[in-house]
């Protein structure tokens, strides 16, 4: 019997659950880049070899509102996570295997905070970048 938890889970970056009792995303940005390389022709213009792909980015924006679900440290665990330096599984809710992404950036913006200062909405962006496979 599955778990009513795993439910809610939108995507899993490692150990990072973003779903809706927790850091839930609002918005799914993808980029993916072809490299191109001009190659000087005598007499005509540069042709173009095409050199492979290029760059796959996903950027996640979001907001966090703490005191409902999650606590208030879910972006400093983003940041633990892109600290460890390495490459983790990303799989989408619907079971789908992304392979291995890095997070490259993490921003936060804190707002309506309480008397004791803890914000009442945090929202985010992360920034991950496909880590490329190792064959060739």
């Amino acid at each position: 019997m599955p778990e009513l938890g795993l439910s809610l889970v939108m995507m899993a970056l490692g150990a990072f659950r973003f779903g809706v009792n927790r850091a839930n995303y609002q918005q799914f940005t993808r980029s993916a880049s072809w490299r191109w390389e001009a190659q000087p022709r005598l007499g005509r213009r540069p042709a173009l070899q095409f050199l492979g792909p290029g760059t796959d980015e996903i950027t996640l924006e979001g907001t966090i509102y703490p005191h409902f679900k999650g606590g208030l440290r879910q972006v400093e665990l983003m940041r633990v996570l892109a600290d460890q330096g390495q490459p983790m599984i990303l799989v989408d809710g619907l079971g789908w295997v992304w392979e291995r992404w890095v997070i490259t950036s993490v921003e936060e913006t804190k707002a309506l905070f309480m008397a004791d200062g803890a914000p009442r909405r945090i929202e985010f962006s992360m920034t991950l970048a496909a880590y490329g496979s190792d064959l060739a």
